[in-house]
This record gives structure tokens, C-alpha cells and sequence, in this order.
């Protein structure tokens, strides 16, 4: 199989959050064109210098990406749209780095932007696909909690992992989220009593398994590295990346995704391993499937990850909600969408920010100690069974 090729050359920078709340009634476009203005502040550029736009929304149709040009009031020369979901930000990260290496563009902006109005949620999963709205929403089984009940019950009885091991992701992200202004849930304290005794939603689900709908916008800037040192900008190199869509096609239920066919090619082209990783961020809708982020990408072996985070401390300072901890790997270090919120596609770039934030030691609160390298991974796109998308990058602190 191919294998991408370098990155080299390419700058993420600007890193920015904006407008987490858990109902709006602005639309999509406010939240995306908020994050526009702040990462060009943060540059400090003119509006007509971003010449690219990819973008990931699920709210901001009837508009598309093209209409947001007119909205900005900008001309540019490169756009992508991303219906990818959870593994949008990764995906846009690579369409732009290529865009920039390639002179189809010099500023590519990479955006995730959402709204959340009464009800919006609602519709949103009665017609998410056409095998949503034809074969499952009629049944009453609509939505991502049913998918992830079926899910996270197949994974317990295959690999003996228990409510308990799934609270030390969630007790973990909220400890994070406690140290992060902006997550939504940040304010509020989580407690092993409080999340197993948490309101059953489907099956071995419970209250605290679960993300909570929100708005926002995720974004950051992408161009050459020549040019983020010319405007004085701290940078972000990608070393590797790569995605994969419905792997493993024939599993009955979903137990791993795409990141086992390309981890260990990651690793090598970055000429790291799995222990030079400071900071981990897997995409978290549920923390069954931050579980297999943490198997599928060379962390532990499959079936393992339950002795993972018994014995791993994944708070950003190395707290442990673990049993007898002997190691540290921050993991979802604002708190990941169980604590941040989910803000639609937003959300799928909430880890890459996060992680870019971190590299360029701006996390303030939750900053991870002399973070050097970082793991990001998206997964998206769920229907009955499965997601359907993984990406994954490694990426590496620039030069000074």
C-alpha cells in the first residue's frame, strides 16, 4: 500500500476556540466567521490574505462553503468542503497542507462551526443518512446512543472492561475540563459515585458517557513554514498523517477502525514511537471508542486498554483516577467533547486545536509539561454500527 507523502514544509498555526454554549441562536456561519476573525487577529493579517477555506459544518446548510465567501466578503482560491464529522479536522488539516506545498493556496483557514438551537439535535439525527432516516430513526433507534450502546456492550463482553474503566476516562477528561475555561462542563467536579450512578440512557450507556450537544467554532491557520516564520508566528509541523474509511467492513460490530492498517506507518515515518508521545487526543463521543483509539494506535494491545487506564494516569498533570498507576499520558487535555462539549463538526476539531495550543506551550491552566510531540485521531460519520471515517496525525512543535 502507498503511503502519504511528506508534510514537510507546511505550518499549523492560530489555534482558536470561540463561542461554546449549549444553545445559540446564531447559525453556523456566525460561529465559523468568528473563528476566521480571531485566527486573523492572531496573525495579524488582512482578511484578503486567507486565500483557502475548509470547512466542516452540519448546520450551515441550506449555505455551503462557497456561500460563506460571500458572507466574509472574501475571494478565495482554494475550498473544501468536509463531511467527515469527527475526523474532519484531521482530513482538512491534510487537504490544506497539500493546497499550500502545491501553491494552490498561501493561507488556508481550517474550520469546524456549528449551531444548537431548541430542537436542532433532534433533526439533525431523524435524518443524519439515508440508512439513518429510512432503516433506524423509524424504529426508534435515531441518534448515536443506541449505536454506541450496541458498541460499548460488544466491547465488554469480548474484552471484560467495565463502567468503572470507562469512568477513569470520563473522571480524568473532567479533571482536565476543570483546568480548561472553556469547557462547558468545566465548572462542575465528577466523582466515581457520580458517574456510576448516572441516569441509564441505552444499555451499559449512561448519563456521563455521553457528549452534550453545544454550539462553537475550532479552527486554526495553515500555510508554509517560511511564512509563519516571516509574521513571527510560533508553528506546528505535521510529521505524519493518513485516514482510512469503513475498515474492517466485515466485523459484525465495530471493535477497531482504520488506525490499525496505517499506526505503525505514522510511527515510522515520524521516526517516533508510541512512548515519545506527549499528549494524546483521541476523538471522545463516547469513551468505548476513545478506548480503541488507544489499541488501534499502538498504545496497548487490543482488548488491553482497560488495564490501560487502570494503570495510566491521563490528566495533564499525571492526577491519577487510576488503580496503581505507573505511567502518564495526558489524554483529551481540555476534556474532550464529554466535558468540552460537542459543537457538531466542530468537534472533530476540538483535539488538533487543543493539541496545537499545547505544542506552542498556550494552554495556560491544563498545559502539559515540556510537550514536544502530540497524537491527534478522528473518527465520524456513525451509522448503525459503525463510523465509517479515521485519521490520525502526529505532530511536532517547530523550530523557535
Amino acid at each position: 500500500m502507498s503511503r502519504p507523502a511528506s508534510y514537510q514544509g507546511v505550518a499549523l498555526v492560530c489555534p482558536v476556540s470561540v463561542g461554546y454554549a449549549k444553545q445559540s441562536e446564531k447559525g453556523a456561519a456566525y460561529f465559523i466567521g468568528r473563528s476566521l476573525g480571531e485566527m486573523i487577529q492572531q496573525a495579524g493579517i488582512k482578511k484578503d490574505d486567507v486565500d483557502g477555506l475548509a470547512i466542516s459544518s452540519f448546520s450551515l446548510g441550506p449555505d455551503s462553503v462557497i456561500s460563506l465567501c460571500q458572507h466574509f466578503d472574501i475571494s478565495p482560491r482554494y475550498l473544501e468542503q468536509l463531511p467527515f464529522g469527527g475526523a474532519s479536522g484531521v482530513i482538512a488539516m491534510r487537504r490544506a497542507a497539500r493546497a499550500v506545498q502545491m501553491g494552490d493556496a498561501d493561507i488556508v483557514a481550517c474550520i469546524g462551526g456549528d449551531t444548537n438551537q431548541a430542537g436542532s439535535f433532534a433533526d439533525l439525527i431523524a435524518d443524519f443518512s439515508t440508512f439513518t432516516r429510512d432503516a433506524s430513526y423509524p424504529y426508534g433507534a435515531g441518534g448515536p446512543n443506541a449505536a454506541f450502546a450496541l458498541i460499548t456492550q460488544h466491547y465488554m463482553e469480548q474484552y471484560g472492561a467495565t463502567r468503572e474503566d470507562f469512568a477513569r476516562i470520563a473522571l480524568s477528561q473532567r479533571y482536565n475540563a476543570n483546568h480548561y475555561p472553556g469547557a462547558l462542563l468545566g465548572h462542575k467536579t465528577l466523582s466515581m459515585d457520580d458517574y456510576l450512578n448516572a441516569r441509564p440512557i441505552a444499555g451499559p450507556v449512561h448519563m456521563f458517557d455521553c457528549v452534550m450537544p453545544c454550539a462553537g467554532g475550532e479552527g486554526f491557520l495553515m500555510m508554509s513554514v517560511a511564512r509563519a516564520q516571516s509574521l513571527n508566528l510560533p508553528y506546528v509541523m505535521i510529521l505524519a498523517a493518513d485516514e482510512l474509511h469503513h475498515a474492517h467492513r466485515d466485523d459484525p460490530v465495530q471493535f477497531r477502525a482504520g488506525w490499525t492498517e496505517y499506526a505503525s506507518a505514522l510511527y515510522e515515518q515520524a521516526d517516533l514511537g508510541p512512548d515519545d508521545i506527549d499528549l494524546l487526543q483521541t476523538y471522545d463521543d463516547y469513551p468505548v471508542i476513545s478506548m480503541m483509539q488507544m489499541e488501534d494506535l499502538g498504545f496497548c494491545k487490543k482488548g488491553e486498554a482497560r488495564d490501560f487506564v487502570r494503570n495510566t494516569a491521563l490528566t495533564f498533570d499525571g492526577h491519577s483516577f487510576g488503580d496503581t498507576t505507573n505511567a502518564c499520558l495526558p489524554h483529551n487535555t481540555s476534556g474532550g467533547q464529554l466535558s468540552v462539549g460537542q459543537a457538531g463538526s466542530a468537534a472533530g476539531f476540538l483535539g488538533l486545536v487543543e493539541s496545537i495550543r499545547q505544542l506552542l506551550a498556550q494552554a495556560e491552566k491544563n498545559q502539559v509539561a515540556n510537550a514536544r510531540h502530540a497524537m491527534v485521531s478522528g473518527y465520524g460519520m456513525i451509522n448503525y454500527d459503525r463510523g465509517l471515517c479515521s485519521a490520525a496525525t502526529i505532530l511536532a512543535k517547530g523550530d523557535v
